[in-house]
């Protein structure tokens, strides 16, 4: 457990993960209240990975649950083995002893909101909520008991209880709203855009082998383009593939020619790509060049 704001923005800091004060100020009394942590932001801006480091600090498991279009109870929080119960029971069918309770824990399959709450984890481990958005409004529903008492219910064997609170990190990319009711089981907060000042310190961090001045170009190229009507733009994690592959290229300086030819580094979509090869890139590359 953290023991100032400072404490936790320094503990993020060593593990590579650079937190403005607000962002470190939200984990410290998510840990405090042991309430979920609820993190909006555009793609590729640092959400997941706060709670990859906070497993690694904290030295507990990380489970995640990726949400998608149509995830429900199964694939998020339990099944039962099927194949095993029949199993089972043609086994008594062939006269082999008495057939075993079907729906026991034996048979149970663990998926990963049941996971958090099993009382065999030595401490809270840490449980990510990811892209919550692009799950149905319908599953929302079913996550606030899990965040309320973080307990789950399971008809044939009843209550699940966490012996130790997992601590939950949940993440949305905002291409819909989050119902009110599970917000405020949350703490909220926005991950925007670092500055060039703190992007460029991220980059520096994760691409040790970068030369400054290549990563500092790098930067600087990439807080310009997002002012470009882009459909969607860059966010760190491109900016720090893209400083990968610059350095696997060799390449010491940016020139129109290098940034054309890299570009889906950058940009996933195909008329963002040409929006900004050719003349666009070489005025980007000339007024970021400026003194």
């Amino acid at each position: 457990m953290f023991a100032s704001i400072d404490d936790t923005r320094s503990a993020l800091a060593q593990e590579g993960y650079f937190a403005d004060a607000g962002l470190a100020t939200s984990l410290f009394l998510a840990l405090r209240m042991q309430k979920a942590l609820f993190l909006e932001g555009e793609p590729g801006v640092g959400k997941t990975e706060v709670a990859r480091v906070l497993a690694r600090i904290l030295d507990t498991p990380l489970i995640r649950l990726q949400c998608y279009e149509g995830l429900d109870v199964t694939q998020a929080v339990y099944e039962w083995n099927y194949p095993r119960q029949l199993i089972e029971i043609q086994a008594h069918g062939s006269g082999h002893g008495e057939v075993e309770d079907i729906f026991s824990e034996r048979f149970l399959l663990r998926r990963p909101l049941l996971q958090a709450v099993d009382r065999s984890h030595e401490r809270a481990p840490v449980l990510l909520i990811d892209e919550l958005d692009r799950a149905d409004e319908e599953f929302e529903s079913f996550l606030l008991e899990l965040l309320a008492d973080f307990q789950i219910t399971i008809p044939e064997l009843g209550t699940f209880r966490a012996e130790h609170a997992p601590v939950a990190v949940i993440t949305s990319n905002r291409t819909r709203e989050i119902h009110d009711a599970l917000k405020r089981r949350c703490i909220y907060h926005w991950i925007d855009y670092p500055t060039s000042e703190r992007e460029l310190e991220i980059v520096l961090a994760k691409v040790p082998e970068a030369a400054q001045g290549l990563a500092t170009q790098v930067v600087a190229f990439v807080q310009r383009l997002r002012h470009e009507e882009l459909y969607k733009l860059p966010g760190v994690a491109e900016s720090l593939d893209w400083t990968r592959a610059l350095t696997h290229l060799a390449t010491e300086r940016l020139d129109a020619d290098t940034v054309d030819r890299t570009l889906g580094l950058l940009l996933k979509y195909q008329d963002d790509v040409d929006l900004v090869r050719g003349r666009r890139a070489a005025e980007i590359l000339a007024e970021v060049a400026t003194p």
